[in-house]
């Protein structure tokens, strides 16, 4: 298991100190916010993508709809003068 790049020996290690640090009584309220945030950040992450993919997409439809045919633009360039 390889969380965040850490082994589980390595959070063995942080869970011990938290534990001597906090105690024992203070340290699921200290997981459960920590639960919380990191909820919190994983749902801002995913509206983030979903609001940039969902303007990416309304930008991919206003550059389609805006493309010249090609019988417009040989039109165009027929009636431009040259310089």
């Amino acid at each position: 298991m390889n969380i965040f790049g850490i082994g589980l020996p390595e959070m063995a290690v942080i869970f011990t100190i938290a534990l001597l640090v906090f105690g024992p009584k203070k340290l699921p309220e200290i997981g459960r916010s920590f639960g919380k945030a990191l909820r919190g950040f994983q749902d801002a992450s995913r509206d983030f993508e979903s609001e940039f993919t969902r303007e990416a997409k309304q930008l991919e439809a206003a550059v389609a709809s805006k493309k010249p045919e090609p019988e417009k633009l040989a039109a165009v360039k027929e009636n431009t003068p040259d310089s």
